[in-house]
């Protein structure tokens, strides 16, 4: 498409509060600009979530600001999202800035030490303000948070950095969207409100007629126009954080029954996001035992807090109902933290100075070291090991992003090859190749290997690990024969059905938003 030029001021979407769809609105934003010949790319100085994503570079970065750049047709970049937060415990986060881990920050000390970051927040802005023709700033939370304003580098104080017009989104579905637009105005300084220029409606259902009067006196209360009401849209597009509605979700109608363990500190739950999409697979999130049934596969997901969820895990009972499964022959997949937990050990010696090695589920032969250094890596390999229906799987490629939070290696006298080879991490090339189907599950380009194979019983540190057609179609396929059922014989496009989800985004938007007010914003 070609590129028109426009030399644009920067537009914020601010919310009232958190989950009000300020990232789907951006998304779409991001899509339409597209679409009308424009370079976009989205931007968020500063996020807490728990879904990261690895650029080709080995940088991590929010998955907002992937999807973002998806929907703006460009590659993801560090630029988009120069820091992101990764909630650990109640009281602190994982540091990332420019997609490198700075480490283990307490909250109080995170709130002082952020100003500093400014340098490289307005690096990241004006180097992608120089590339693009329009820049789309989120926010985050509420810019009425006042007893967090100070050294703000996310809303408000963000857009007077950038000198960015604002549209500040509600969200009418829980109810008291008045209040919360206007509160939030009223709880701002003069000089923020007037860089408020317009309010957005967002999740609106049933007969608009009956809001239009609300319209009317909001925009009275509030001297700021409705730039648009937008409805509560059936589409499926990745949402931010752990407040997603996916984690409710429960789809029973399908040949495959997918049982994912909801962690208190689950991570990366978009990686589940493909198989809700697929053909006959039911996918369900399970918080205790009386969820859990007997599922053809059940997954443990990525983790932010290992030890904390593995204690949860004993304690709800989750943990002995697991290895019931699996000694039932159930098919059980661990995906990073996951993975870490179907082992014999985890160790955190970083943790008040070292402790014990803390016993896991003991379900496949890995002992596991928890590090401070978290080393992202995107790399292509193949699968290589995996026995019962994870033997399937067995020859397909796949593309592969990697954070290697612990040190991983097979125990001594449990792997099948020799001892030397055995002690060493799972993630460490061997003097000679190790043959295939040998406890290694993945082998990269580099010869190095990830992951363990036992049995009904699989892990890896791979993210995405159903992204790729193949992987997805081979697992349904294998586990529909071994209960005697129908599978499709056809695997979802992706990549098309999520450009698809994009453009009903975008068309929704050009219906229900006045966009001939949003681009004179860009033109001031």
């Amino acid at each position: 498409m070609p590129r028109r030029q426009l030399s644009a001021r920067p537009l914020m979407i601010q919310g009232t509060m958190s989950n009000v769809g300020k990232s789907i609105l951006v998304a779409g934003l991001c899509r339409v600009f597209y679409q009308d010949g424009y370079a976009v790319a989205p931007f968020k100085s500063q996020n807490m979530a728990l879904n990261s994503y690895i650029t080709p570079d080995g940088l991590e970065m929010a998955r907002a600001q992937m999807t973002q750049a998806e929907a703006a047709c460009i590659a993801p970049s560090v630029l988009m999202n120069p820091i992101l937060l990764k909630p650990v415990t109640d009281g602190g986060s994982e540091v990332i800035v420019n997609g490198e881990n700075r480490g283990h920050m307490r909250a109080v000390d995170y709130f002082q030490f952020r100003k500093s970051l400014i340098p490289d927040i307005m690096k990241a802005f004006t180097t992608l303000q120089s590339q693009f023709d329009i820049v789309l700033i989120e926010g985050a939370g509420s810019p009425a948070e006042i007893n967090l304003k100070e050294n703000d580098i996310v809303n408000m104080g963000l857009a007077e950095l950038t000198d960015a017009h604002v549209l500040l989104v509600g969200d009418i579905d829980p109810g008291g969207v008045f209040a919360q637009l206007v509160g939030t105005l009223v709880l701002l300084e003069d000089h923020e409100r007037d860089r408020v220029k317009g309010l957005v409606i967002n999740k609106f259902r049933g007969d608009f007629e009956l809001l239009r009067p609300g319209i009317s006196m909001l925009e009275g209360k509030a001297q700021k126009p409705v730039v648009g009401t937008l409805p509560y849209l059936p589409i499926d597009i990745e949402d931010e954080d752990s407040l997603s509605q996916r984690l409710s979700v429960t789809t029973t109608d399908g040949t495959i029954d997918i049982a994912v363990i909801r962690f208190p500190r689950i991570s990366n739950f978009s990686d589940f996001a493909v198989l809700e999409a697929t053909e006959g697979i039911g996918l369900r999130y399970v918080e205790n035992t009386s969820q859990l049934g007997q599922p053809d596969l059940l997954v443990l997901p990525g983790t932010e807090n290992i030890l904390s969820d593995l204690g949860w895990l004993r304690q709800n009972g989750l943990a002995d109902a697991i290895r019931h499964l699996a000694e039932q022959g159930y098919a059980v997949l661990g995906l990073a933290g996951g993975y870490q937990l179907l082992g014999l050990s985890i160790e955190d010696p970083d943790n008040d100075g070292g402790q014990q090695p803390v016993p896991g589920l003991g379900l496949l032969p890995v002992k596991s070291v928890l590090q401070k250094a978290r080393p992202t890596t995107r790399a292509s390999g193949r699968i290589v090991g995996g026995e019962s229906a994870f033997g399937s799987l067995k020859g397909i490629a796949l593309q592969a992003s990697v954070i290697n939070a612990s040190r991983t290696t097979v125990a001594p006298d449990s792997a099948p090859d020799s001892a030397s080879d055995s002690a060493r991490p799972t993630g460490e090339a061997p003097d000679n190749a190790r043959p295939t189907g040998e406890a290694g599950l993945i082998q990269f380009a580099d010869g190095s290997y990830d992951g363990y194979a036992a049995g009904n019983v699989a892990g890896c540190n791979v993210q995405g690990f159903f992204d790729p057609p193949e992987i997805r179609l081979a697992l349904i396929q294998a586990l529909a024969t071994a209960k005697g059922a129908q599978a499709p014989a056809d695997a979802l496009d992706f990549s098309a059905y999520k450009n698809e989800q994009y453009n009903i985004l975008a068309a929704a938007i050009r219906e229900h938003l006045d966009l001939e007010f949003i681009y004179h914003l860009l033109e001031e």
